[in-house]
């Protein structure tokens, strides 16, 4: 096949594309964290698509689940995501490997440690949790499967960012604010950069009330089989600055964690 028929080839699997399907699942990756509801007029405005249009596909999210409308009769309707995204999540997140593999190797952490930890991996600018485990000294729920952070602002985000280049920080974010949560937060490229190499040099990277003031985060990567970062392994602890003395040990179960579940997943 010469390059003139590989392309025509992977031309032709567009015919097969269907373009409301394609709008649809559009408006349900509008809704984030941060815009959790939105009115049609709104959706309207950052999709360009005509209002009617724009009404038509929320009607059929609602009716199908993928929506839920908010607001009183008679009034014009907002949006937030409905229970059948939620079950589309879990469901995902049930069938991934590395919640599989990685559910043991939270449990055992967590014992050991007595310390809530999390299995994270990388959305974009996104840090988001896909497993968790709850240790015998964790006083709170706050951080859920599911839950988004920005990576640029997090221990975690820097753990994950492992092996970027400065070109592809600065791609990433480009055109985008890297909003400051304390003063210590990035708010560029090349000073997020140092973070991560810094990071990636020691192998592990700590935030003592960083991001959240009050709560310590201890992270560490887990590698594929190329030795690149698919994700991260971290607990959680319940102080503006972890413990001194605990700190040492509380690095190499982390670490170690991180070093069985990247085991576990290239030996599947």
């Amino acid at each position: 096949m010469n390059d003139t028929d590989a392309f025509s080839q992977k031309d032709d699997t567009t015919r097969y594309n269907v373009p409301a399907l394609a709008r649809g699942l559009e408006i349900l990756g509008y809704f984030t964290h941060e815009r959790r509801i939105l009115s049609g007029a709104q959706l309207a405005k950052m999709t360009g698509m005509p209002r009617a249009s724009i009404f038509r596909m929320l009607q059929t999210l609602e009716h199908a689940g993928y929506l839920d409308r908010v607001g009183e009769p008679g009034t014009h309707p907002s949006y937030r995501l409905g229970v059948a995204v939620l079950r589309l999540g879990f469901e995902f997140l049930s069938s991934m490997e590395l919640t599989e593999q990685g559910r043991p190797v939270l449990e055992s952490l967590s014992d050991a440690c007595g310390y809530s930890s999390h299995i994270v991996v990388r959305d974009g600018r996104d840090v988001v949790v896909v497993a968790k485990a709850l240790g015998r000294l964790a006083t709170f729920h706050a951080i859920q499967i599911g839950a988004r952070l920005p990576a640029h602002a997090t221990v975690l985000g820097r753990v994950l960012l492992g092996g970027s280049s400065l070109e592809e920080l600065q791609q990433l974010y480009a055109g985008v604010e890297m909003k400051a949560f304390s003063p210590t937060t990035p708010q560029t490229p090349e000073a997020l950069k140092a973070l991560i190499d810094e990071a990636s040099l020691i192998g592990h990277a700590v935030s003592q009330g960083g991001f959240e003031s009050g709560i310590s985060t201890l992270a560490a990567p887990v590698l594929n089989a190329e030795k690149k970062v698919i994700a991260a392994v971290s607990i959680t602890v319940l102080s503006a600055r972890i413990p001194e003395d605990r700190l040492p040990l509380l690095t190499t179960q982390v670490r170690e964690a991180a070093h069985i579940l990247s085991w576990r997943l290239q030996h599947v």
